[in-house]
């Protein structure tokens, strides 16, 4: 049996084939296309998880959608109503492509599925579940566990825009929803796009620049007490109520009612890429704190409802890795395990697990061991000989080590000599970050390579903070971390033991000056409140990046390595080693390692291309 899941048409498109319950392939339509967040109908995704498979779209036992548009339409149709006369404009905007276009979904998916290869429409069986389940289904379905409590949190599906589910088997039982307008992730977003970063792209920038803000300023306790007083108030549950003569997000063309803000928190809303100030690393550190009460508010409720020691997370907040660790740090679960594709791409493998779970009723069996995501590796893979005509068509020179072990041992030389190497092996990553197939590799010790990746490597922002990829069992060395972290998706403290002290008036600094301050023995890799995203890497799903750590180990006495997502700002993550090689050329990247093949910079011809990357990718 075989279920092709979808998500589409909102942002973050994707796809994803199950066979037998197994998946098969799943990949962002966005890799393919090169348009971060593409939201179109993922044909390119589609027909990479068909190939995969070798199955034709008249072999499908059912194709899946992530969500009912007729409920979302209702949804948008009562807003309208319910806060007449305003919303006016939004109103006019939104209904002719709802009418013209979304309401039609099934022949959209049809029209779509028939642009791919020709088949039998009457043959194909369409299913639609509900948002919130298909994140629920995808949160729990390939987790190791036979029975969890499940805690998906995002914006807004169809009403719901948060839930806390059942999983037992193979059955999925909601318990309790928030509803539309009351929203977590819309609260963040709203923060978000006042804060200067683009919604829905710019979340994880929000989180990353909270720890610059000093959590026990009188600054920081003011503006928690604002946003409680005037703009949520939180229950014991965890549910929220979110004041909307605040917010423009209901009816409106944006986030927020800046005027009203600006009057509460005595700043203006932040121009894109204006200079950061105290105030705004304050105001994030506040909404960030918030954020973790209220999450592990409905935690602590979702433990209460189902009685079970262990939880699944999904939706796009479950990517928030810093409300992660501390929601495992307060110990209301004994084991947490969380979609790497947590956002709405990873509703279309939800979507394909309801179908096969749901609609067709059949078991499921845990492993209680690995989970059922193979890593993450569930993207495309590239041959040498693919890799050898990307070469030849950019005369790009090479050496081909015909000895993986040669090529482990000389990259890792490579590292601990300060140089920054693209890494492309194996199968993409599905979900967000790059795990060590499409990554961008660095030496974490070094202290001036947090600077030289983000502004040399990645033309992104200075304050962003990168990631360490360690070897499971040498973790603890590092990291006050408990568990296994293979998604990146856990923020731990670094160990003590490694730590460097801070300056006494150390949230005094600058922000630049707090950047470049050393912290630890690590400090590529060490945030400025001693934290770390950690990437857990296991020799059973990535032996290849588990033994290039290695040979760095052997070198260098260190078992980790920075790693950052292969691609520079604004663009979707490497697909391809054409896409990899272009990246490579685009910056100062130092080595290239495709497969086998290793390319040196300086070895390569001069790069022109007719258009300036920095045009063909939006800032995000």
């Amino acid at each position: 049996m075989y279920i092709l899941g979808l998500a589409a048409f909102y942002h973050d498109s994707a796809a994803a084939l199950l066979h037998n319950g197994q998946i098969v392939a799943a990949a962002q339509e966005e890799r393919f296309t090169r348009k971060k967040h593409d939201a179109s109908f993922p044909a390119n995704a589609i027909r990479f998880c068909l190939d995969e498979a070798g199955v034709q779209i008249e072999e499908l036992s059912a194709v899946a959608f992530y969500d009912k548009p007729f409920i979302k339409f209702e949804r948008l149709l009562e807003t309208y109503y319910a806060f007449a006369p305003a919303g006016l404009k939004s109103f006019t905007a939104a209904m002719p492509v709802w009418i013209k276009e979304k309401l039609m979904l099934k022949k959209m998916i049809l029209d779509g599925l028939a642009e791919i290869e020709d088949f039998d429409k009457d043959k194909i069986r369409l299913l639609f579940p509900e948002h919130h389940l298909s994140h629920a289904a995808s949160a729990f379905y390939p987790s190791p566990f036979d029975e969890a409590a499940i805690l998906t949190i995002d914006g807004v599906g169809e009403w719901a825009t948060a839930s806390i589910c059942h999983g037992q088997d193979s059955k999925i039982s909601i318990l309790k929803e928030l509803r539309f307008p009351h929203s977590l992730g819309l609260l963040y977003s709203a923060f978000t796009y006042y804060l200067g970063f683009k919604v829905n792209s710019g979340e994880y920038k929000l989180m990353g620049l909270a720890p610059y803000g000093n959590a026990d300023s009188e600054r920081t306790a003011r503006y928690i007490e604002i946003i409680k007083t005037h703009l949520v108030d939180i229950k014991d549950d965890g549910s929220i109520w979110l004041d909307q003569d605040y917010f423009d997000y209901a009816t409106g063309l944006k986030m927020t009612s800046d005027e009203k803000w600006s009057g509460l928190f005595g700043m203006t809303r932040r121009s894109p890429e204006a200079e950061l100030l105290p105030e705004h690393c304050d105001l994030a550190v506040a909404i960030q704190k918030i954020t973790e009460e209220i999450v592990l508010k409905m935690a602590a409720e979702a433990r209460k409802i189902t009685g079970s020691k262990r939880i699944c997370l999904a939706g796009g907040v479950a990517l928030n890795c810093v409300a992660n660790g501390k929601l495992l740090l307060k110990g209301i679960f004994d084991e947490i395990w969380i979609q790497p594709a947590a956002g709405d791409a990873g509703g279309a493998l939800g979507a394909a697990y309801c179908a096969y779970h749901t609609y067709f009723n059949n078991a499921r069996t845990a492993t209680e061991k690995a989970d059922m995501m193979k890593g993450s590796y569930l993207g495309p893979e590239y041959s040498d000989i693919e890799i050898q005509k990307t070469a030849k068509k950019y005369k790009a020179v090479y050496t081909h080590y015909a000895d993986s072990n040669e090529l482990f041992e000389k990259t890792a030389g490579i590292l601990a000599d300060g140089n920054v190497v693209g890494w492309f092996q194996g199968r993409m990553e599905f979900g967000p970050r790059a795990l060590g197939n499409r990554s961008i590799l660095a030496d974490a010790r070094n202290s001036e390579m947090q600077k030289k990746l983000n502004l040399k490597i990645k033309f992104r922002e200075g304050f962003r903070p990168f990631a360490p990829s360690v070897q499971a069992e040498e973790s603890q060395k590092y990291f006050k971390l408990a568990t296994d972290s293979p998604y990146m998706l856990l923020v731990a403290p670094v160990k003590d033991s490694i730590r460097k002290p801070l300056p006494p008036n150390y949230h005094s600094l600058t922000l630049k000056e707090m950047l470049y301050h050393i912290r630890s023995e690590i400090p590529s890799v060490t945030h400025i409140d001693y934290s770390a995203r950690v990437q857990t890497v296991h020799k059973e799903t990535n032996p290849r990046y588990w033994a290039l750590i290695d040979k760095f180990k052997e070198r260098t006495g260190y078992a980790l390595l920075v790693n950052t997502s292969f691609n520079v700002r604004g663009e979707p993550i490497v697909c391809t080693p054409e896409d990899a090689y272009k990246c490579f050329m685009r910056t100062e990247m130092d080595y290239l390692v495709l497969g086998n093949n290793i390319f040196e910079k300086k070895h390569q011809a001069a790069w022109a291309e007719e258009r300036d990357w920095r045009e063909e990718y939006q800032l995000d």
